[in-house]
């Protein structure tokens, strides 16, 4: 059985944008977008959104390489659509 996190307590290590030496977290996320496609990003960081993000319960996720280079556009992720997270089921 995989491991589960809840949804609020991924939240907040999400909101965990830096490490105590500066350097931005790094996690890995699954979430399925609005036509049911299922993407999965093995390393990605946190990033802005000009949209409120707390009020529209989104947030903004960008995939990086190995070396910490973005790979790709940011991404705005419904909290709902979340469904893994740092190799963990997530649930409510």
């Amino acid at each position: 059985m995989a491991e589960k996190i809840r949804r609020n307590l991924m939240l907040r290590e999400y909101d965990v944008k830096e490490t105590p030496s500066g350097k931005q977290t790094i996690f890995s996320i699954k979430f399925i977008k609005k036509n049911g496609e299922i993407v999965f990003m093995p390393r990605a960081v946190a990033c802005g959104l000009t949209a409120n993000m707390s009020k529209n319960s989104i947030r903004g996720v960008v995939p990086i390489d190995k070396h910490g280079n973005k790979m790709s556009h940011n991404t705005s992720v419904s909290n709902d659509a979340i469904i893994e997270w740092n190799g963990m089921e997530v649930i409510l």
